[in-house]
């Protein structure tokens, strides 16, 4: 066991075992050895977390926003600190190649607690004059949040969730998912070095009926979720039993449009990110890319010369660019997707196997694979992949790309290459997405707001934002006069 933690959970500022719960295990997906053996929480650990989140809020609640701050400061400082430690964690954990996680995971979660540690103490409501009198309204807290992290960015996603709402007064029970269980619990143990008070961001293990225990809990007060569309759209219907607010960030089958007068080099790079980055196991990937006719051929061509020299390897190398898919069942879907794609006629550019990996004869690789002649009929056209498949499309006009782009039942992302700034707003403008880059791709920031519309989610995490989500408003009538009664 190479990365096993203390315990399984982290409950009321210790590490906490259940031996009772089902035993599982965390898999290197470059050689598929066990790195950690842990245990899923049981009702009793839910619960015990829960209660220890809500004891713990009511003076977290009460503490000034500045307090909060240097708290959430010093642990990012810790996380910046211990960077190559829990990058290696987190490589180990996902398969991801280290080269990714030193500057894209817990550094990004840092920049995180940072950004929300400075805004802590600005959080305030308004002032509305009514003539003699007047309202004021408060930003108050909403109590226990659950947090439901998906197995891509771990530490990145714990940290997405608990910032904002340790900002904001509140108390936090996190489940990662039962793939990637590992840096969540670092997390809670660096909080707690920092100065959190015990009870304030606790970790629960477990698969999807941990995550419904959290949701049905009549203590819980909000639900942030980010996975699949199907896991969102369960989550969101038990949280209407009770009534609570949640947070939903879900799958996408994004665009990334490239006009004839973009900057190729730029568009390609953009479209590699929106692809291969983290193997495509990216929620807002730009899958389908439309090029217009005219730099169709140009453009194909340069993709295939940088495809061509990724380097798949030893994850833990920092020369590799491209790692294993996480799991055993995501590389067979990932397959499966790319024998679909050549059954349904689309021309396999490059790619479209599992890959053979030198020194890892078990690794979950796959080659990064490119298909053109794709039509948007096709499934692997429509369907969230999650894995480093690419479809190429043509187009011929402005109006035409664009209906083709919102043809779908996802509105996570968008991304626009050209050199023309007044189409690059126009069309912009125009996308069904939440978030969008014009002449880049996944870039985001912490002060960029990011989230979806239609199928691919509800609510925003990141910037002021989130504050919204994470904060309820009370309005306050102050009567300066004499109250009258018509009767």
């Amino acid at each position: 066991m190479r990365a096993q933690p203390p315990a399984s959970h982290f409950i009321d500022g210790v590490f906490h075992e259940d031996v009772e719960g089902a035993p599982f295990e965390s898999l290197y997906p470059a050689t598929g050895e066990a790195i950690a053996r842990l245990h899923v929480a049981t009702p009793a650990a839910v619960e015990l977390a829960v209660a220890s989140a809500a004891r713990a809020q009511v003076a977290w609640g009460r503490t000034s926003g500045a307090e909060r701050g240097r708290v959430l400061r010093r642990a990012a400082a810790i996380l910046r600190e211990r960077n190559r430690e829990l990058s290696e964690l987190e490589t180990l954990d996902t398969g991801k190649p280290i080269a990714e996680t030193l500057v894209a995971d817990a550094a990004s979660g840092a920049d995180c607690l940072d950004w929300f540690a400075n805004l802590a103490g600005d959080i305030r409501g308004e002032h509305v004059e009514l003539g003699q009198s007047f309202v004021y309204t408060r930003r108050e807290p909403l109590g226990v949040c659950a947090g439901i992290g998906a197995w891509n960015y771990p530490i990145q996603i714990a940290c997405w969730k608990a910032a904002p709402a340790l900002a904001c007064g509140n108390a936090m029970v996190f489940k990662p998912s039962e793939t990637t269980p590992l840096s969540a619990l670092k997390l809670a143990e660096i909080l707690g070095e920092a100065g959190l008070p015990a009870g304030l961001f606790n970790v629960v293990q477990g698969s999807g009926e941990v995550g419904a225990a959290l949701v049905a809990h009549p203590k819980v007060a909000k639900v942030s979720v980010t996975g699949s569309v199907a896991t969102g759209s369960r989550v969101m219907r038990a949280a209407a039993e009770t009534i609570k607010p949640v947070t939903l960030e879900l799958g996408g089958k994004s665009p990334l449009i490239v006009f004839a007068d973009a900057d190729l080099d730029a568009a390609v790079s953009g479209a590699l990110l929106g692809n291969f980055y983290s193997a495509g196991q990216i929620c807002s990937n730009g899958t389908r890319v439309f090029v217009e006719r005219s730099a169709r051929a140009a453009f194909v061509g340069k993709l295939l010369a940088r495809v061509a020299k990724i380097r798949l390897g030893d994850p833990l190398d920092e020369a590799t660019g491209m790692g294993p898919l996480v799991s055993r069942a995501q590389m067979e879907r990932v397959l499966a997707y790319m024998r679909l794609g050549q059954e349904e006629g689309a021309t396999l550019e490059c790619g479209g196997r599992a890959a053979r990996v030198e020194g890892f004869p078990d690794g979950l690789f796959v080659e990064p694979t490119v298909f053109t002649g794709v039509s948007d009929g096709m499934r692997i056209a429509k369907e969230e992949i999650f894995g480093p498949v690419m479809s190429v499309f043509d187009f011929d006009g402005e109006d035409e790309v664009v209906a083709r782009a919102n043809a779908t039942e996802f509105g996570l992302a968008a991304g626009v290459f050209t050199r023309d700034v007044q189409r690059a707003h126009r069309v912009v403008a125009q996308l069904q997405a939440g978030t969008c880059w014009i002449n880049a791709y996944n870039l985001t920031p912490v002060e960029m707001p990011f989230g979806g519309v239609k199928r691919s989610g509800i609510g925003r995490e990141n910037g002021r934002a989130a504050i919204e989500h994470y904060t309820q408003v009370k309005s306050v009538y102050v009567e300066m006069g004499t109250a009258e009664a018509p009767y």
